[in-house]
């Protein structure tokens, strides 16, 4: 490890820290319905969407009636995406020519990007055409990004209201969002993209003559706006299969920190934004400090590992961090950062291979996925993923005090607590369960590259980020097959909305309750006991959940290295 590679990491969390208030702010006026500089320009296009769509922004909904119209919006979205795919070969925006993708494989990417997980079973500029991945996968990064954040934004105002029915109207939330969020970021960040020589064109491919007299087609497309929202939106799937690790989505050092700052920026920016809307800015702070930790302790970690690099390679001479997979653009301390980045939150983009990472530098990523996509996460799942640990933890608390348990002016009871650990089992209940299923069926056995325990993890790896909603690979494990994007499709789909329903139902009952004042005996929610005990729940549940199945991976393959056997 280097002194260079240290001020790297505290450089981007402190850059992160900077933002959070002023991206807060943002966010609340969106969460209020309040007006924005922005609205003088959008404010007509907003009402003018309203008008066509006949939606009554100021309609209020119950939980029920967010939960309906959330799910139908994203079936229809599902069933664009799909329609897209299957008759590729038929529309326009096609230079490359490339035919229609599989029943298969399009019912796995159009859930992949409904879901935001951006999981990609195929190459991307071998197989989508320039239509599919603006009309088809585009689109869905920027409205399933939105549809994470006006969720948060309703689990928001459940634990905000006193005595409510309705905890907003998900039409409104969805069109400020991407209207007033989303789309003014992306086009500044297409812009800066642009200019450090990401490609945005409709052009398919260029030939040149190389240096050594040769013809090489070189592959094109509108990559800077989609890899805009891929970031912001933490989702994740690359135009090209090489991801971030490719030139023409991540050519610089710069772009590859603005890259990782746009990935955590929305998910810091909830947490003070959910602080403010409970009248107490502290309990955000405290929530992104137990974030923090859980983060920084993953990368030390993961640096630490891969700085080492493989004792294997020192017992011939070769000294050295592990250089394998990564890019030598960036090197082993902004690889390591990136994987642990973009698997804290819920992103699948990567700038190396972790494939070729040390068992545990690849640990920590598919560990962070484990835990629930909390450590930051997705953008509005991270915070209201988190929030149902918080409920788990001040249900802990209250055992320990002798009290109702209670968190930010609110009662929590068997109901809320029975419904958190619905929606936190449902990750280790799939991923476990289809994990086991393809270490043994013939079909899921066909599919790792490597034997052993690393062939266990590129399985496990495979269905903890299909589950979790992350989106990046281990590599190694040929996924485009009937059988694993049949399963993986499922996963994803189990994973989104398995969690969010739950969810909305404890939004619901908290918005209806009274407030409740803190008292002596109430366990206090901001300090740093609280912080402590809510990395401490996340840990053990994850821990004792997961342990097992690590130690036949990545652990047993860590002590395989380190007697001079690998896989």
């Amino acid at each position: 490890m280097t002194l260079q590679g240290w001020f790297l990491i505290l450089l981007f969390v402190g850059i992160l820290l900077a933002l959070t208030k002023p991206m807060g702010l943002w966010l609340y006026a969106l969460y209020e319905g309040r007006r924005t500089p922005l609205h003088a320009v959008l404010g007509p296009v907003e009402r003018g969407f309203y008008r066509l769509s006949g939606i009554d922004p100021t309609a209020e909904q119950g939980w029920r009636r967010y939960a309906v119209h959330m799910l139908l919006f994203n079936v229809a979205l599902l069933a664009l995406a799909y329609a897209v795919l299957r008759l590729q070969g038929v529309l326009p925006g096609n230079p490359q020519h490339l035919g229609n993708l599989s029943p298969d494989l399009a019912f796995n990417t159009a859930i992949s990007f409904t879901t935001n997980t951006n999981w990609q079973s195929y190459g991307g500029e071998a197989t989508m055409s320039n239509l599919s991945q603006m009309l088809g996968l585009t689109i869905h990064n920027f409205l399933s990004a939105a549809t994470g954040i006006a969720l948060a934004f309703a689990l928001f105002r459940g634990f905000a209201r006193r005595e409510a029915k309705a905890i907003g109207n998900f039409w409104a939330d969805m069109t400020r969002v991407t209207l007033y969020l989303l789309l003014p970021i992306c086009v500044v960040y297409t812009v800066f993209l642009i200019a450090s020589g990401v490609p945005q064109t409709l052009a398919g491919v260029v030939d040149v003559q190389t240096l050594e007299g040769a013809r090489q087609s070189i592959l094109l497309g509108p990559v800077a706006s989609q890899e805009a929202i891929k970031m912001l939106g933490t989702n994740g799937g690359g135009f090209f299969n090489a991801n971030s690790a490719h030139p023409f989505e991540n050519p610089t050092a710069l772009t590859n920190l603005v890259q990782m700052l746009s990935i955590f920026l929305i998910g810091f920016g909830l947490t003070w934004t959910f602080g403010k809307a409970v009248g107490n800015t502290r309990q955000g702070w405290a929530i992104l400090s137990a974030m923090v930790i859980l983060f920084l302790a993953g990368v030390t970690v993961t640096y630490w590992q891969e700085a080492a690099g493989n004792p294997v390679l020192h017992q011939l001479g070769v000294a050295g961090g592990n250089m394998e997979g990564k890019e030598v653009r960036f090197g082993v301390p902004a690889s390591a950062l990136f994987a642990v980045v973009t698997t804290a939150a819920s992103c699948g983009a990567v700038n190396g291979m972790l494939d070729s990472f040390t068992p545990l530098g690849g640990m920590i990523p598919l560990f962070n996925i484990q835990l629930g996509e909390v450590v930051i996460g997705g953008v509005g799942a991270g915070i209201y993923g988190f929030l149902l640990f918080a409920i788990l933890a001040v249900f802990v608390a209250g055992l320990m005090v002798g009290r109702t348990p209670e968190y930010v002016g609110k009662k929590i009871e068997a109901r809320e607590v029975k419904l958190a650990v619905l929606a936190i089992a449902v990750l280790p209940l799939v991923i476990l369960g289809f994990t086991a299923l393809s270490s043994v069926v013939q079909a899921g056995l066909a599919g790792p590259l490597n034997k052993g325990p690393h062939g266990f993890s590129e399985i496990l790896y495979a269905f903890t980020s299909a589950v979790g909603n992350n989106g990046s690979a281990f590599g190694g494990l040929t996924a485009n097959t009937p059988y694993y994007n049949a399963l993986l499709g499922l996963a994803m789909w189990f994973g989104r909305f398995f969690v969010i329903v739950p969810m909305l139902a404890i939004a619901g009952s908290l918005a209806a309750k009274k407030h409740t004042p803190a008292g002596a005996g109430s366990f206090p929610t901001t300090g740093g006991l609280w912080v402590g005990l809510l990395v401490g729940i996340i840990l053990i549940l994850g821990g004792l959940t997961f342990l097992p199945s690590l130690a036949l991976g990545p652990i047993a393959d860590h002590l395989a290295m380190i007697r001079g056997q690998l896989f």
